[in-house]
């Protein structure tokens, strides 16, 4: 199957939207069902550096870990899951605009499924994910269109 893949633009510059995006920590500010999120403790976070989320799913919390697999700042970031019966596939893109005053977000998603996986990413998991991104996205502009402040 092909990704899920959504675009928004925001009216800020490049590098505050990808330090805003790529921030585990404030992934649950924007994405719906993320209850937590933090990185490794590498820093600044590179190839092979850690992310770790707690995702509600139904009734239950997991804790996910991905890898990150890309990173070039403020322009793409890649994360893939690598525990658990569905591993996402993340690829993240901030094109600038206007003279860098405004941003482009990209975010492309996919899964793999391993064990019970298999059957949950085709008849389940695309489903849901297809339904919570345009809702993410428009939460992703609103947070970063009303910030005060940068960084």
């Amino acid at each position: 199957m092909a990704p899920l893949v959504s675009t928004i633009d925001i009216a800020r510059p490049p590098e505050e939207v990808f330090l805003y995006v790529t921030d585990p920590s404030r992934f649950v500010t924007w994405q719906e069902n993320i209850l937590s999120g933090d990185m490794d403790g590498d820093y600044p976070p590179r190839v092979g550096s850690r992310c770790f989320t707690t995702r509600r799913i139904g009734f239950s919390e997991r804790k996910i870990t991905s890898e990150i697999t890309a990173i070039d700042p403020p322009r793409r970031w890649s994360v893939h899951g690598i525990d658990g019966p569905i591993r996402a596939v993340v690829n993240v893109t901030v094109e600038p605009l206007d003279g860098n005053r405004r941003s482009r977000v990209t975010i492309t998603l996919d899964f793999e499924g391993h064990g019970i996986g298999r059957l949950l990413v085709p008849l389940f998991v695309r489903r849901e994910a297809r339904g919570e991104m345009p809702t993410n996205m428009t939460r992703l502009k609103e947070r970063l269109e009303s910030r005060e402040n940068t960084g």
